[in-house]
């Protein structure tokens, strides 16, 4: 059990599909859920510095299950993933994140595709840091 799915989500349904997202996102990254502030549940980091010189470290890969819809952080701007999102299932693109009501509308094996593709991106392009 999370601590933070437990206290924060309170939809049974929501609570469930959080659960599964942790098992598969710990699997398919390698690593433990970490919390990144105060509602966002990330695996893996890495470190990032814009131009502008702004920098700091980020998950791999996570989620956060907020009250309208999840936010999962599984795309990379710059990579192409249109073919994996045209396959993702019912969801909406945010400008940093996907937004989806429930797990059952996704494509899992696609997620999975995603998330991976996210992973080898980030590793290829910024500085993994070790998860903390």
């Amino acid at each position: 059990m999370h601590p933070f799915v437990n206290s924060f989500v309170d939809n049974e349904q929501k609570r469930a599909d959080s659960y599964q997202l942790i098992e598969l996102m710990s699997q398919w990254s390698g690593f433990e859920p970490r919390m990144w502030g105060p509602a966002i549940i990330g695996f893996g980091s890495y470190h990032y510095k814009y131009t502008s010189g702004h920098e700091g470290d980020a998950p791999l890969i996570g989620f956060s299950p907020r009250k309208a819809a999840f936010s999962l952080y599984v795309s990379v701007l710059g990579h192409d993933n249109k073919n994996l999102l045209s396959e993702l299932g019912k969801y909406k693109m945010g400008k940093a994140c996907i937004y989806v009501q429930k797990l059952s509308d996704l494509n899992i094996e696609t997620l999975e595709r995603l998330s991976k593709a996210t992973i080898e991106y980030i590793t290829k392009n910024q500085s993994p840091v070790q998860n903390r």
